[in-house]
């Protein structure tokens, strides 16, 4: 049986991560999602289990005691990780996974498993983003000046991704994570 293969999608805080990859999930089952824990509070639609695991700083914190996470940061005030155990068990077993993290993830992720397919989803602008961000409407000023600033931070990532896929249309974007993705596993097939 093949090894799965660990896609990896990074960008800014609003740049429609979450909203590619719904759309995604809905048309294409060639990818599962990871779901990552955090101890933000949940936003309004958000399922515990299947968006994130929603925990306390403290319980989060043993975990990471633990080695329990292949990645975690502190972003925005909150704490994000990636449980090691979902993520090497569905690997193992020959499932591909899909992570919606963050550069400082990304960048823990590449140490601890450098063949993963690195994917960098763009705004089509900052002021895009920006717009993004306020009709979104889950951040006060503060917390969006906060957010614009790291989105700066972390464009100049984006050299370091395998992938960059600017999200100007939603179809497109999706479109174009899936041409990835369906590459990338026919490249591993074909080596096998």
């Amino acid at each position: 049986m093949n090894k799965g293969i660990l896609f990896v999608l990074s960008g800014p805080s609003g740049v429609g991560k979450n909203t590619v990859l719904d759309e995604l999930f809905k048309e294409f089952d060639g990818v599962s999602y990871s779901v990552s824990a955090t101890t933000r509070e949940a936003r309004n639609g958000e399922i515990e289990g299947e968006d994130y695991f929603f925990i306390s700083e403290d319980k989060f914190k043993e975990i990471s005691a633990d080695n329990g996470f292949i990645e975690s940061a502190l972003v925005h005030g909150h704490y994000y990780g990636t449980p090691k155990k979902f993520v090497d068990k569905k690997l193992s077993e020959g499932e591909d996974i899909i992570l919606e993290i963050d550069t400082q993830g990304a960048k823990q992720v590449r140490e601890k498993y450098p063949d993963a397919v690195y994917i960098f989803l763009l705004p089509p602008s900052l002021e895009e983003l920006e717009h993004r961000l306020d009709k979104r409407g889950s951040e006060n000023n503060k917390a969006k000046n906060i957010r614009l600033e790291n989105a700066r931070k972390e464009l100049k990532e984006v050299h370091n991704y395998d992938y960059e896929v600017i999200n100007d249309s939603l179809s497109k974007a999706v479109s174009e994570i899936k041409k990835i993705i369906i590459a990338e596993q026919k490249r591993r097939d074909q080596d096998d």
